[in-house]
């Protein structure tokens, strides 16, 4: 085509452009940098030397004077009888002879790039569809403010820092840092030029597969789509896959990105459904199994206390459902043969998978979007994926009994409380224990330490700070025959036992079966439309409970049955009125309760406890799994 023919098309592009703009009531021409920028002392200027500037990026220009010879989209809108014209189509036939070399230069503010020398070629290369154009980039600092967009490009000028990679965006704040952590970075740790030739390849095939897809119509940025999809299959398998692996996969995985499209992306489940069918008993023969269950465990009933108690519930089920039921567990389950073991579990023809910490959620995902007819559930909270659901349980209820027991039991307002993991769930235990001390001894304190944090005597540090009552593990293993779990006192050096928390695992997975017999499962997919479904379910369940010891006054006993009441009637809420953290008051209405949401991504301390979170390089290794995938810091980078 002559130069000329390719003038003609751009401007009659440009003048399309021109007239949906105006239709639109947005500006029809180019953006000018001098009238978006902050008043002058504000922001700083710092020059990033030579860069590869994506051109879907460039947006404007620096000054007004060239603004009006193009379209929003950089094609031009001048006569041909005019001097722009004969340097457009100049410009235009040597990017076909020989390509246009020559270094724009262009000033870049919010991740977007104004062009300050080189709008025509600008223009010409982006009529030609170039992917990039290199510039000389000057980059504008504006203030720090607390508005999203702010809070985002600074992430996004800390991630430019130490991977130099300026074509991706994100809509929500923490997703640069959350894509450091999933190309396996840490924080401040430099890419390569391979690590960029990488990320590069794996981007662009996914991006072209997503738009192709329609993914420009869904209400999200193409970062924010592969972002999810790596949390599904990991960056590093990602790098193995071929195009039309990827291609499948991201047809395959299109609800996630749909999701994402949600400000509120979970539907928390806070009870069961009631009845909305027979039993199955009523609707299929009793001559075979109905369901098959898999259970999938990280490690042994005899070495692990979590793993014993889901084993107890897998038995519950058993017991409950004789005739409806059969069931099978794996355990001793690695990152390294989850998949595989998910894909024993469907060989064996189980139609329901239990996978029971939370380690194992992208795994169930990936299992789950790819056989769809089989039901996947995940032992974890707060997550938000469409294809499987999870469930959890509101443990906090019976940390505020004990507290309030602890708080009415002590001689010397000194209290120790033991927390594992720093993640989702367990900060609301913590400090619904710490409000329950201090409703009923207001001078209570709550020294707390944590069993996972690496470097440290946890029993020597509650000893040294001469607590008298102390909330340790949740549950033990029959082989441990240790009495130092639940709630007890110290006498002697040995411990009393005054009340226990329970997770009835067998009456959650009863009521999660019922379910599914009753008819009520779907009821749940159609009540949240383009949400992830988590049951977090409590007292009111059943599925959470304390038991008292033979110890306590039997008035203790009576306020522990009178709080456990209003709980479960919904008429309290631990998390009520005025509230206060280590750094000052977290909810100052007396007549607010926290919504369930906030209860789960709580990231604050109780005033009334001495100690504090510890990131993730003071735990052990052996914490880091399930911290890196349910953890208080790294949910905040969600």
């Amino acid at each position: 085509m002559d130069a000329r023919e390719d003038y003609a098309k751009a401007c009659k592009a440009g003048k399309r452009e021109y007239q949906l703009c105006l239709m639109r009531g947005v500006q029809p021409t180019l953006q000018v940098l001098d009238e978006i920028l902050p008043p002058k002392g504000s922001y700083s200027e710092v020059p990033l030397g030579l860069v590869q500037i994506p051109m879907n990026q460039i947006v404007g220009t620096v000054t007004g004077g060239r603004s009006n010879a193009f379209a929003a989209n950089f094609m031009p809108i001048i006569s041909e009888k005019s001097e722009f014209f004969m340097k457009w189509v100049s410009l235009c036939k040597s990017h076909e002879e020989e390509g246009i070399r020559d270094p724009i230069k262009a000033y870049e503010y919010m991740n977007k790039y104004y062009v300050q020398e080189g709008n025509k070629r600008v223009s010409v290369l982006k009529y030609f569809d170039a992917v990039s154009v290199p510039g000389f980039v000057t980059r504008i600092l504006p203030p720090k403010t607390e508005e999203k967009e702010n809070i985002i490009y600074y992430e996004y000028v800390d991630f430019y820092a130490v991977s130099r990679i300026n074509y991706i965006w994100f809509s929500k704040i923490g997703a640069f840092p959350k894509l450091q952590q999933a190309v396996g970075k840490k924080p401040d740790e430099l890419w390569t030029d391979d690590d960029r030739l990488n990320f590069s390849s794996v981007y662009t095939r996914f991006s072209l597969e997503f738009e192709a897809q329609g993914g420009k119509k869904l209400n999200i940025t193409t970062g924010d789509a592969f972002l999810a999809f790596l949390n599904i299959y990991g960056y590093e398998e990602l790098l193995k896959k071929t195009t039309n692996e990827i291609k499948a996969l991201v047809v395959k995985s299109w609800e996630e990105f749909s999701l994402r499209q949600e400000e509120e992306t979970i539907d928390l489940k806070m009870d069961p459904l009631e009845e909305k069918a027979p039993l199955l008993n009523r609707l299929l023969p009793l001559s075979s199994p109905k369901l098959k269950i898999a259970f999938i465990y990280e490690k042994t009933t005899t070495s692990s206390a979590w793993t014993y108690a889901h084993e107890l519930g897998r038995l519950h089920l058993e017991d409950t459902f004789p005739d409806e039921v059969k069931t099978i567990y794996y355990e001793n389950v690695t990152q390294d043969t989850i998949d595989e073991t998910i894909g024993k579990a469907i060989k064996e023809n189980c139609n329901i998978i239990f996978t029971t910490t939370p380690t194992f959620v992208q795994a169930s995902v990936r299992a789950a979007i790819a056989n769809p007819s089989v039901r996947i559930l995940n032992c974890s909270l707060n997550t938000s994926h469409r294809y499987i659901r999870n469930y959890y349980a509101r443990m906090h209820e019976a940390k505020f009994l004990m507290g309030a027991i602890a708080g009415a039991m002590t001689e010397n307002d000194r209290l120790g409380y033991l927390a594992d993991y720093p993640i989702l769930g367990s900060i609301a235990n913590i400090n619904a224990f710490a409000l329950g001390a201090k409703m009923i001894n207001p001078r209570a304190k709550v020294y707390l330490e944590w069993t996972s944090r690496k470097n440290r005597d946890y029993t020597e540090a509650l000893k040294e700070k001469g607590v008298s009552i102390v909330s340790g593990k949740d549950m033990v293993i029959p082989e441990e025959a240790s009495r130092f779990f639940g709630l007890y006192s110290m006498e002697d050096g040995n411990p009393r036992s005054l009340a226990m928390p329970l997770w009835h695992w067998g009456k959650f997975y009863e009521r999660l079966i019922r379910t599914i017999m009753d008819g009520t499962w779907k009821y749940d997919d159609n009540s949240a439309a383009k949400k992830a479904i988590n049951y977090w379910w409590g007292m009111s369940a059943g599925v959470i409970d304390v038991i008292c010891s033979q110890n306590l006054p039997i008035g203790t006993k009576r306020l522990v049955d009178l709080l456990k009441k209003t709980i479960m009637t919904g008429e309290f809420n631990p998390f009520s009125g005025i509230l206060y953290s280590q750094n000052g008051i977290v909810q100052d209405d007396p007549n607010r309760s926290m919504v369930p949401e906030e209860i789960v991504t709580m990231d604050w301390l109780a005033e009334n406890v001495v100690g504090d979170i510890p990131g993730m390089d003071e735990l052990q290794e052996a914490a880091k799994p399930v911290t890196a995938q349910q953890g208080v810091e790294t949910q905040t980078l969600l």
